[in-house]
């Protein structure tokens, strides 16, 4: 019997639970996952918790997935090349090696029809799920990357440390009221929890304004996947944007923590109906 969660805050909104039960059912295991809502003041107690209370693993969203890495004995590297992790194995001697699955679930559910070689991308946020996307940028050949963030001294950090690891990509920093450099992109993500169930349902990340100064063959990425269609992808939509939801990206990312805490691959179509028919 597999022992795992979830922590983060807020998790209302989280279907984690059910997709990993399905998880669990599609290759013939039993296991608990439960939701852990957990502020950014209670981390130190969750952890000392999961790993007193005979978890096996548990899965990291925001705003805790940068914090997390200070209580990691070991890392891949998926959650090195980030400098973030959003999967804990909690191993045998009670110790957390920790794996970041959002490169991966990222980068799955781009079209593959669409090339981005050599091309520009925006961002919006510099958070956990930002360092995420923009790994899974560069594999799809990304050349430059525009972050778009609130506060720019406080994305001073992260931005520095990508430009450090990938000294190859161009990296530019722009304040989100601005937005400059929209009409250069091919594909812009919304790295932030604005648009999300139960936080900021009916607000945009990005005024009607700015997004339509986007060139309408680029995509519109909205790594929310409750509602599965955010106003943000709404809009889009509305313009003639290819557009993609955080959905795909949640089923593959949770698929892979599976498999790293099982050694079993799950069915993630199975997953996704399940993700579905609770979204309805």
């Amino acid at each position: 019997m597999y022992k795992l969660g979830l922590i983060g805050y807020p998790l209302s909104h989280s279907i984690s639970a059910i997709i990993q039960k399905a998880g669990f059912e599609s290759i013939k295991e039993e296991g608990t996952y439960e939701i852990m809502e957990t502020p950014p003041e209670e981390l130190i107690n969750t952890v000392k918790y999961l790993k007193t209370n005979n978890y096996n693993g548990f899965n990291v969203t925001i705003p805790l997935k940068v914090p997390i890495s200070l209580f990691l004995d070991e890392i891949d590297e998926t959650a090195n090349i980030t400098g973030c992790a959003n999967t804990i194995k909690i191993l045998p001697d009670k110790s957390f090696k920790g794996y970041n699955t959002d490169i991966y679930g990222f980068w799955s559910a781009l079209p593959k029809d669409i090339s981005l070689t050599d091309k520009k991308a925006g961002i919006i946020g510099t958070g956990g799920a930002a360092r995420a996307a923009t790994i899974g940028l560069i594999q799809a050949g990304i050349k430059e990357i525009n972050y778009y963030s609130r506060n720019v001294i406080n994305s001073t950090e992260m931005i520095n440390y990508m430009r450090k690891t990938f000294p190859e990509i161009k990296f530019n920093n722009y304040q989100i009221q601005i937005m400059q450099g929209l009409t250069e992109i091919s594909i812009l993500v919304n790295c932030t929890p604005i648009g999300m169930l139960g936080h900021s349902m009916n607000e945009m990340p990005i005024s009607e304004k700015n997004l339509s100064r986007i060139n309408k063959d680029a995509i519109i990425y909205d790594v929310i996947y409750n509602p599965t269609e955010t106003l943000l992808l709404n809009k889009a939509q509305e313009m003639g944007f290819v557009t993609v939801n955080g959905l795909d990206m949640l089923i593959n990312q949770g698929a892979k923590a599976l498999e790293i805490w099982t050694d079993k691959k799950p069915d993630t179509q199975v997953m996704k109906i399940k993700a579905l028919q609770t979204l309805k």
